[in-house]
């Protein structure tokens, strides 16, 4: 059968252009072999685009909202970013608050462990908890911050040796320097409240050794303790007159409803004594005061030692004991409290 001539010319033509993409190809595979393991390089003879860098998934759970944890996440923010991870770069961050309610902690917690993030970090020791939790048997890092006591909190076997899936950083609050604030500016005085959470470990750690410590110094400690934030009012109501001033530790039930004890010691002119530099901001007379922006920091910095490779089973809790004595001086005046010779040159007032 003969065939047209416009049907020979479409089969030439595309028998050519068959050819000449199989020689594109051809040459194009061969350029590419030709590298020898160096950078792949363009039509234009540049250098191609190194791979993106990888970006590092992180939750950052904060069991309330009161400013010294607040001041620990932004430390801990500005730790990662002086080690090198900064977000929009090669870090994501997911930033929770449980609202200082244990059950929160726990589904934040659950959540960031079952999204498989790089790394949980858990401000205070309820979320510290959680975290630890939810993470276990799944190759998710915890490192805690604000943990007083993480060896009665299970949280490591030792501050030494941490091997339990989590390291972190520690409060150890300077509770002999702070007794001995107390007797210093009420010379007279002979007995301490104490407002405390009981289902808040640190907060059993730190009563415990102020009780210890007490009869050195001449005090008898008053311990109430509180299930919740509604037990608050009706416990400060029974504690203050069987007291000459009050403590207060880092317990985060108590410090959220910080405005509720100290409005009604106002009262009564019973000077409470804070743990750190915001609670004195928020009313509380003075206090043997921890950095808790430089506790973030410190925290930021070993958690990205674990994102670049450390080995968060082997890296030894880091303990933060420096503190410095800070007053409120509207308070002082208003509770006829007169600053004792011995801190005149060393304290820093601090008002909000």
């Amino acid at each position: 059968m003969k065939r047209s001539k416009k049907s020979m010319f479409r089969q030439g033509y595309l028998k050519a252009a068959v050819l000449a993409m199989t020689t594109f190809l051809a040459l194009g595979m061969a350029a590419c072999g030709s590298t020898g393991g160096s950078a792949s390089t363009t039509a234009a003879g540049g250098t191609a685009a190194a791979a993106p860098e990888e970006v590092f998934k992180v939750g950052i759970t904060q069991y309330a909202p009161h400013p010294s944890l607040d001041n620990c996440r932004e430390g801990i923010i500005a730790g990662l970013k002086e080690a090198g991870f900064e977000e929009g770069k090669n870090l994501e961050l997911d930033l929770t608050n449980a609202d200082g309610k244990g059950e929160n902690a726990s589904m934040i917690a659950q959540n960031y462990a079952a999204k498989k993030y790089d790394m949980i970090i858990a401000i205070a020791t309820p979320s510290a908890m959680a975290a630890q939790a939810a993470a276990d048997g799944k190759n998710i890092p915890v490192v805690f911050s604000a943990v007083s006591d993480p060896v009665a909190a299970k949280l490591v076997e030792s501050l030494e040796a941490p091997k339990r899936g989590t390291t972190g950083t520690s409060d150890a609050l300077p509770l002999e320097k702070q007794m001995q604030m107390i007797r210093a500016f009420l010379p007279e005085a002979q007995k301490i409240g104490i407002l405390y959470t009981t289902n808040e470990v640190n907060s059993q750690s730190h009563l415990k050794a102020f009780q210890e410590l007490a009869p050195q110094y001449g005090f008898e400690i008053v311990a109430m303790g509180v299930n919740g934030p509604s037990d608050i009012p009706l416990a400060v109501d029974s504690l203050l007159p069987q007291v000459d001033c009050i403590n207060n530790f880092t317990d985060n039930n108590v410090v959220n409803n910080l405005e509720t004890l100290v409005s009604k010691a106002s009262e009564k002119k019973i000077p409470v004594f804070g743990s750190e530099v915001e609670q004195v901001k928020n009313g509380c007379a003075a206090s043997e005061s921890i950095d808790y922006v430089e506790l973030g920091r410190q925290t930021g910095l070993m958690a990205a030692d674990i994102l670049k490779g450390q080995d968060v089973n082997t890296m030894a809790v880091k303990v933060i004991r420096e503190s410095k004595p800070v007053a409120n001086q509207a308070v002082l005046e208003l509770l006829g409290i007169t600053l004792p010779e011995s801190y005149k040159s060393t304290v820093e007032y601090t008002e909000k």
